[in-house]
């Protein structure tokens, strides 16, 4: 990571933004990296097989903010700005936590910066951002209400991080077409939407079939699977969430790895069932993720709306120790 910081700066720039992971702070591995604003989007059921709870999940992810209190000072100045998520069950922790300046973002009124007169349609969202010193208008191509979150993230990030004219920033947003393999819409002239995300977990799983709720007046079709060798307990949780938002699930594969692919979506079923999913009637198996999603578009009618879920922007599929072209 050093190496490519420092051919940056070679190179010039001034600016990165760096995605991290809990994995990386658990381990360590970006110590070395002195942030100066830091931005959580949500901290949910997610790696418990590395952190063993949501505690210690959580506190992984805190030490990405701890990190601010000792960035030592640039030539283009040091925020030390904490941005947080007001709708986020890690907002208390995380407001008691930071001990550098902070800013926190939502869908509530109360949260610092949040939206109000929230659009959604099948190509995008618009809203109002408002904080006590700014008004705007922002319009994105991305959708769903996460994705409100998401921009009012970017927005408190640039404005209050950087300094950067609330306009200038609505503008920076606009300009985005859209992010491959989430929510993706693929269209071929079919009379029913397509999507294509990268939801993985339950949250996500949650918050991208709302979105697609939102998206369509018809019926919601969801294919997605659940790997292995990871967190075995959100293959139930998924499959129920699904049978909750969607009228019909495809569940099939998603990087088995050694793992039984069999056993994965026996796990799947049995949550799915849980929920009062009906086998062959609300519900489906097929292991072939190119035969599910066939199936999932053969099931859809006009209107409806098919989301293929878990694999995004990846271009192969994990089974053993093979990674196979999808």
């Amino acid at each position: 990571m050093q190496h490519y910081l420092a051919k940056m700066v070679d190179a010039g720039l001034t600016h990165v933004v760096l995605e991290t992971t809990s994995h990386g702070w658990s381990q360590y591995r970006i110590d070395a990296c002195e942030f100066d604003v830091a931005v959580v989007t949500n901290i949910t059921h997610e790696h418990f097989d590395e952190h063993g709870s949501y505690e210690n999940y959580r506190d992984a992810k805190a030490r990405l903010f701890a990190s601010l209190e000792i960035t030592v000072e640039k030539s283009q100045g040091n925020p030390r700005l904490g941005v947080i998520n007001r709708d986020d069950q890690s907002f208390e922790f995380l407001s008691a936590f930071i001990k550098t300046k902070q800013v926190n973002y939502g869908l509530h009124e109360n949260a610092d910066v949040h939206a109000e007169n929230i659009q959604y349609t099948t190509s995008g969202i618009r809203f109002t951002a408002i904080s006590k010193d700014f008004r705007v208008e922002i319009i994105s191509n991305l959708v769903g209400a996460y994705n409100v979150s998401n921009c009012l993230a970017a927005l408190s990030a640039a404005v209050y991080g950087l300094g950067i004219d609330p306009h200038i920033a609505a503008n920076g947003i606009a300009s985005l077409d859209g992010i491959p393999g989430r929510m993706e819409q693929i269209d071929l002239g079919q009379g029913f939407i397509a999507v294509v995300d990268f939801a993985h977990t339950p949250n996500a799983l949650k918050s991208a079939l709302q979105a697609g709720r939102k998206m369509s007046k018809g019926k919601v079709i969801a294919v997605f699977g659940s790997a292995g060798l990871r967190d075995k307990e959100k293959r139930r949780m998924m499959a129920e969430t699904s049978i909750e938002l969607a009228d019909f699930t495809i569940l099939t594969a998603e990087d088995p790895r050694v793992e039984s692919l069999d056993g994965i979506l026996e796990e799947m079923a049995a949550g799915a069932i849980a929920k009062g999913g009906r086998e062959g009637e609300t519900f489906w198996r097929i292991p072939d993720r190119g035969e599910a999603i066939k199936f999932a578009v053969h099931l859809a009618k006009a209107g409806d709306i098919v989301l293929s879920y878990g694999k995004g922007h990846e271009q192969s599929m994990c089974f053993g120790k093979t990674e196979s072209p999808l």
